[in-house]
């Protein structure tokens, strides 16, 4: 999060800062990412929240599976996740958001 911040901050991209861990997050917001995304992308299977769920549940993600544990714990979801102008970029690299703003300045 914090090099994400810093690349838009040194690039003079305006941009807010929405922490669903601690400003929440919405069912419909979730539903959005997950079809601008997909759940796949949007499941952090490294943090520890997804650590500590049961072998059961893990075994048995799906689609709807999944949005109910992100909404549950939201530390589930990867991040940075970044929405410019209607588009999504999820994680961050320099290459990537180079790549993300330059391609929205061709369009």
């Amino acid at each position: 999060m914090k090099k994400a911040s810093r690349y838009c901050q040194d690039h003079s991209i305006e941009f807010r800062l929405h922490d669903y861990r601690v400003d929440g997050l919405d069912h419909a917001l979730l539903l959005l990412w997950v079809k601008e995304l997909s759940w796949e992308a949007l499941l952090n299977k490294r943090s520890t929240s997804w650590r500590s769920l049961s072998d059961q549940i893990k075994n048995q993600i799906n689609e709807a599976s999944a949005i109910t544990a992100m909404l549950a714990h939201t530390s589930l979801i990867k991040r940075p996740l970044l929405e410019f102008e209607g588009r999504y970029l999820l994680g961050f690299s320099v290459e990537q958001y180079d790549a993300f703003f330059n391609d929205i300045k061709r369009v």
